[in-house]
């Protein structure tokens, strides 16, 4: 079947075979940018993430963000005749996604091997909680496991309080982009090799959290440092903090070098500082972390948020009012850049919702077609293979579809 998207991926077919965020969301961003995605979806429920809300008229608006750009086709793949018709798919595919715990694809005979033997060129990309192999390997994970396994849970939160997951699926969302990545590597190195043979890709939501961590490991390695929660401080912010306006808004401000700190002194009017030999070096200010934040939250909490930010631009400094979304989406800012996109959807009318990036300077744009309903497109794909109408009704009959 001709390609019909519009962007740097056109021509790319991949099927989605994940539920819920990782796997699918990895296909969601090629989709993106013009890929084909094919999802794959059980009879009568469909993918997970149909049945999570919030719900408008119904229907899942998790699921419209999150598939969007796809076509929906729904095969039992516990059936002999529906993992036929997959393997059919496969044959003229470039990648396929799956989310399933390991051995899940081997037991219903579509593992990497069954699918090379059709199509020698498909890669496969396999996201699991604890990876292919390892005494972990067949525990179920999902994103908080992935958290709290991965050691960004235990150092996130305040020190005399249980640890804190974050507010976002994190560690799904930064294992979409490794699968992302990791896909176009693949295809890259089969598409530059003689051989032209496709492979498997072995990715694990909790490494995504852990490659993430910054210097925790070495830390531990070299200095037998074990990082602990410390709120709202960081070693890369000295003064740095989450400060309070004088008008309740809250103020990130981090300030990494002596330079910045500099600038801040000038903003705040407190000049004299820099030369105080505990706050002379980034080092020795992080030292005294306590007593330099405590200095800028009386200059910040003694002003509105307005006189504050004025003051930062005014020195050239990097800071941010924590927003609400309601902010986010009044924003001048995401609003000039495009950040915020408008779908026609054919049952819900227009959604709002996260827009196409990162922008390209010399490739086509990356667009936004709504979610497919579950099933939507099974007629077109299996006609596309060269099913008959009548054979496709006998398939739905039977439950293959």
């Amino acid at each position: 079947m001709a390609a019909t998207r519009q962007g740097p991926l056109a021509g790319l077919r991949v099927i989605d075979l994940g539920t819920m965020l990782a796997g699918p969301v990895a296909c969601t961003l090629l989709a993106d940018f013009g890929a084909e995605v094919i999802k794959v979806e059980q009879p009568g429920t469909g993918d997970t993430l149909r049945h999570i809300g919030p719900f408008l008229e119904g229907e899942s608006l998790f699921w419209n963000v999150e598939a969007r750009n796809k076509k929906s086709v729904t095969l039992n793949l516990k059936a002999a005749e529906g993992r036929e018709l997959f393997l059919q798919l496969v044959r003229d595919a470039d990648a396929v996604v799956e989310n399933f715990r390991p051995g899940t694809l081997a037991r219903l005979g579509l593992d990497y091997e069954a699918l090379k033997a059709v199509n020698p060129r498909i890669v496969l990309l396999s996201i699991s909680g604890f990876g292919q192999d390892g005494p972990y390997a067949g525990r179920a994970g999902y994103d908080r496991i992935a958290l709290a396994f991965g050691g960004l849970m235990h150092i996130t939160g305040f020190p005399d309080r249980p640890p804190v997951k974050s507010g976002v699926s994190i560690a799904d969302y930064q294992t979409c982009l490794f699968g992302a990545l990791s896909l176009m590597m693949a295809l890259y190195h089969r598409d530059a090799t003689p051989a032209g043979t496709g492979q498997h890709i072995d990715l694990a939501l909790y490494e995504s959290v852990f490659r993430f961590t910054d210097v925790l490991t070495v830390a531990y390695d070299r200095l037998g440092q074990v990082r602990e929660r410390q709120g709202n401080i960081g070693l890369a912010g000295a003064p740095g903090e989450h400060f309070r306006t004088r008008d309740g808004r809250y103020l990130i401000l981090t300030i990494s070098n002596d330079a910045m700190f500099g600038r801040l002194c000038k903003a705040m009017g407190r000049d004299e500082l820099p030369s105080m030999e505990r706050f002379s070096s980034h080092d020795l200010r992080w030292r005294h972390i306590h007593e330099i934040n405590a200095i800028v939250a009386a200059w910040i909490e003694g002003n509105e948020v307005s006189s504050v930010t004025a003051a930062l631009d005014a020195h050239g400094l990097a800071y941010a009012i924590v927003l609400s979304i309601d902010e986010i989406v009044a924003d001048p800012h995401y609003q000039a850049r495009g950040n915020i996109e408008t779908v026609r959807h054919p049952r819900l009318g227009e959604l709002r919702m996260q827009g196409v990036g990162p922008k390209f300077s010399a490739t086509p744009a990356g667009s936004i077609a709504a979610a497919p309903a579950l099933g939507e497109h099974t007629d077109e794909i299996l006609t596309g293979l060269g099913l008959d109408p009548v054979k496709i009704r006998m398939l739905r009959t039977a439950g293959i579809l």
